[in-house]
């Protein structure tokens, strides 16, 4: 799993090198950055969406940097002691849009992964252990971005898997497109 996270971080970085040496500008809307509340992020992360085209739709990617909040116990020879610890989480996708090229209506499909700092038991059903955590993350959006560029918004489906089990998830992320 580390081997993916790096491999779709890598990709970023490449994309985005390469596409600050084209000669010829961006087309409004290629770029994003938006906050999403949920989603690949697991509770809040600031992204920054780029697509890898000149164009609002096609392949893309994401990567965003972002919190959680958990909660786990330690037990001390006669009672649990109960701390919350919050730990930041690195989000990164690689994604499609799909579109008409004169709507602002499109469906995200995508496939990543989030580092996670510690390993926690962000749900009650994963083992607490020490360490670092990866999650694998999938998203089925629907994403608006307006035709000349500025607020967007999606909303969806971001399952994670995490131990071989799958968690359903949702997002919901505001922005702005340029």
């Amino acid at each position: 799993m580390k081997r993916i996270f790096f491999c779709l971080f890598a990709v970023l970085c490449l994309s985005a090198t390469v596409n600050a040496q084209s000669k010829y500008d961006d087309s409004p809307n290629n770029t994003a950055f938006f906050g999403e509340f949920g989603g690949p992020g697991i509770l809040f992360s600031a992204n920054l969406d780029k697509r890898f085209t000149q164009s609002r739709f096609g392949i893309g990617g994401r990567v965003g940097l972002g919190f959680v909040t958990s909660e786990f116990s330690n037990y001390n020879g006669s009672y649990y002691d109960y701390k919350t610890q919050s730990v930041v989480t690195i989000p990164v996708q690689l994604n499609y849009i799909f579109g008409k090229p004169n709507s602002s209506h499109g469906l995200e499909i995508g496939i990543g992964g989030t580092y996670i700092g510690k390993k926690v038991d962000v749900f009650s059903m994963l083992d607490n252990q020490e360490g670092t955590q990866f999650y694998g993350t999938f998203s089925f959006k629907y994403r608006r971005v307006p035709v000349n560029g500025g607020f967007t918004w999606n909303v969806g489906f971001s399952p994670l898997l995490a131990k071989g089990i799958i968690v359903p998830f949702a997002g919901v992320g505001f922005g702005y497109a340029f």
